[in-house]
């Protein structure tokens, strides 16, 4: 017990470099994994059922996110509040934030099943925008009722894991990450191609795994051996703690139900107006099938991509937290601007790697997640994957600033300006974008829309951050000098 201990004081004494790699390479090794998951689901969903089935997926992904941020919600808020508290020396309110998040974990996970499964059809088609073909629409409709039954699964084994980071085990957290991304990958090519379950067997596989591993996130927790544990006391809802959870814990709530709306319209859009465009890479009067559908696939297969390098960002991100929160905690400013800067160095360089892909390797990316052979609309869709990688990139580069901009203000508790951050690209740039630039160029529009919000929102990142930099150096001149 007392070398965890030492591993959690150690975020305010060791090499900040060294205490990135630490927390930061676990993060990014299970986030990867987790997001390389997705894509081979796709892949394997892609070869083993066909192109229309990742148009189906594509649906669900806006439903999943809104789930999703629910579980961000209490799993980053938790995760955030318990590294403050650590900082500040206070072990047992640490564990009576972690007995709430379990708690509000259950209620809304269970809460989100009933809902999602008494309206599904309902959602789906609101979702589809009411213009997806009805094959499209019953690959999502058996996916998401395999997929709501785990729904506290989910929200539990996502939580515990950000509080395993939160609390000292950046490897443990890692482990179990690969370990749900490993037993998917053998269980979906034996449930779909084995047993013939088609969507059905990935959302299984995917259910499966993270049971698994739930139950041993519940041992360690459990263990004598554990810094934090369960304790029965914690496990009593108290209203300051559930108000800092969520207070922290909206900034990614309204990044993921933003880009839920995001994915919502964007697949409404796609499905009206794809192939009307001028230099669109698919005509309507020259393809004889179901255009929308196909551009839908294929914005399902770069979101896929894109989401990737998005993690691997997010892995340095969340391996700033816990060094930020346990440093802001223990006011050593100067430590937290520190891993600041090396933070947003690593992140801007892989979203700068991942632009070079793009720009460079569309095709190839492309030809992964469908046979080009197999069907007119498997080539189509690899057509406009090609096309839309190239545009939606260009300004890439610039992401993983923003992606860190966000994550520091909830780490330092700074809850209004995190929630603005989280919604700036998403709704009051890009869906505005989207609505305006889609119907006039078509699906060319819809692509152009992102980097021109990238490019917006991460003004508004670096305008905010200089302030909140200046500020901090202020205290801490004040902190060292007394004025």
């Amino acid at each position: 017990m007392s070398s965890v201990q030492n591993n959690t004081v150690s975020l305010g004494t060791d090499s900040l470099g060294k205490l990135l790699a630490r927390y930061a390479i676990p993060a990014i090794i299970a986030m990867a994994s987790s997001s390389l998951y997705h894509i081979i689901d796709s892949i394997f969903i892609g070869h083993g059922v066909g192109g229309f089935a990742i148009s189906g997926m594509a649906i669900t992904l806006p439903i999943m996110n809104i789930s999703a941020a629910f579980g961000a919600m209490v799993g980053v808020g938790a995760a955030a509040r318990i590294s403050i508290r650590l900082g500040e020396g206070n072990k047992r309110a640490a564990e009576q934030i972690l007995g709430n998040a379990v708690m509000l974990n259950m209620v809304l996970g269970i809460s989100i099943m009933l809902i999602f499964l008494l309206f599904l059809d309902p959602i789906l088609v609101f979702f589809s925008g009411g213009e997806a073909g009805e094959e499209t629409l019953q690959y999502a409709r058996e996916f998401m009722r395999v997929i709501m039954f785990g729904n506290i699964i989910t929200h539990l084994y996502l939580g515990l894991n950000e509080q395993l980071r939160a609390s000292g085990y950046p490897r443990k957290a890692m482990f179990i990450m690969i370990l749900s991304m490993v037993i998917c990958t053998i269980l979906n090519p034996l449930f779909i191609f084995g047993f013939g379950w088609g969507v059905q067997g990935s959302a299984f596989a995917t259910v499966i795994s993270q049971v698994i591993c739930l139950l041993i996130q519940i041992h360690h927790y459990t263990s004598k051996s554990s810094f934090l544990r369960f304790k029965r006391s914690s496990f009593r809802f108290k209203r300051s703690i559930i108000i800092n959870i969520v207070s922290i814990g909206m900034a990614p709530f309204i990044l993921n139900v933003c880009a839920s709306l995001v994915t919502r319209f964007m697949n409404t859009v796609l499905l009206q107006y794809g192939g009307t465009g001028v230099d669109d890479v698919i005509q309507a009067a020259s393809f004889d099938g179901n255009v929308g559908d196909v551009y839908v696939g294929a914005y399902g297969i770069m979101n896929r991509v894109i989401l990737l390098f998005i993690m691997v960002a997010n892995g340095f991100n969340q391996g700033m937290q816990p060094i930020v929160g346990y440093n802001y905690g223990a006011k050593q400013y100067g430590r937290v601007l520190k891993t600041l800067k090396y933070t947003a160095i690593c992140a801007t360089c892989v979203t700068t790697f991942a632009f070079a892909i793009g720009m460079l390797f569309p095709e190839y990316v492309a030809a992964l997640f469908v046979e080009g052979g197999n069907s007119a609309a498997d080539k189509a869709m690899i057509d406009v994957v090609e096309q839309g990688l190239s545009i939606a990139m260009i300004m890439f580069p610039l992401v993983g600033f923003q992606i860190v901009a966000g994550g520091f203000f909830q780490y330092i508790g700074r809850a209004p300006m995190a929630m603005l951050l989280s919604a700036t690209r998403q709704l009051l740039f890009l869906l505005p974008l989207l609505l305006t630039l889609t119907p006039k160029f078509g699906a060319v529009g819809a692509w152009m829309s992102m980097p021109i919000a990238d490019s917006a929102s991460v003004l508004v990142a670096t305008t905010l951050l200089i302030i909140q930099v200046r500020k901090l150096k202020r205290m801490e001149r004040e902190m060292l000098f007394g004025h």
